[in-house]
């Protein structure tokens, strides 16, 4: 209530607004908490399959309880908890080019928290198509990457990484370690978490940050002419 340009406007606002968050994950999961907190209306969690034990490490809306039950229910059941005037749509799935549309017309805004980058180029086509903001968020060992995407302002994820680039590549096959081997709390930090819940002035930028070395810096990103997601799009 006393944050500059924000205030009881900026409050009602949130408490009117729907987020749509993919995966409950170490990164998505504190996204949805801190904003389940700051007091967002209705939140849509959308992460398939059930709790493993090597997800209680790092993924806090999960319960040692809950092992081998639907993540999803899990995390509807801690978000609600915390905030019991919160409305969750808990969708067992996760997004893909089969449920984006239908999930992303809903939200007022969209955080990309997929671990793969065909989760996330399916977002960023429906959130294109819909006009809907797209805060896409990454993290992998101690580096960060926060952008945001709106259609016209800003490149979108298909200019910054073309598909046509093997450069997207590697770290899905990192990923896909961090999935196998567990992955240290301390990695998906706090500041990762803060900045991924309240970022909204990253529009035609990317902040990069190393949480070993406490170092940030922003860049600016561009938008492709030829891009084939959003090189027409105003």
């Amino acid at each position: 209530m006393w944050t500059p340009d924000f205030g009881e406007r900026g409050q009602r606002a949130l408490k009117g607004a729907t987020v749509l968050v993919s995966r409950v994950g170490g990164v998505g999961g504190a996204a949805a908490y801190f904003l389940a907190a700051a007091g967002v209306g209705r939140l849509i969690i959308a992460p398939r399959g059930n709790l493993k034990p090597a997800d209680l490490n790092r993924q806090i809306l999960m319960t040692h309880g809950a092992l081998d039950t639907p993540r999803v229910e899990c995390a509807a059941r801690r978000l609600k908890e915390l905030n019991p005037r919160l409305t969750v749509e808990a969708v067992p799935e996760n997004i893909s080019d089969q449920n984006a549309e239908r999930l992303i017309k809903q939200a007022d805004a969209v955080v990309d928290c997929a671990p793969l980058f065909d989760e996330r180029f399916a977002m960023n086509r429906a959130a294109i198509a819909w006009r809907k903001p797209l805060i896409e968020c990454a993290m992998y060992d101690f580096d960060v990457r926060v952008t945001s995407i709106l259609r016209g302002h800003s490149p979108c994820l298909a200019c910054l990484y073309p598909a046509d680039s093997p450069a997207w590549k590697a770290p899905v096959s990192r990923l896909r370690r961090c999935r196998r081997h567990g992955r240290q709390s301390r990695r998906d930090g706090s500041n990762q978490r803060f900045f991924q819940a309240s970022e909204s002035r990253c529009t035609g930028r990317m902040l990069l940050a190393n949480l070993r070395e406490m170092s940030f810096q922003t860049v600016k990103v561009s938008k492709r002419d030829d891009c084939s997601v959003c090189g027409a799009a105003v």
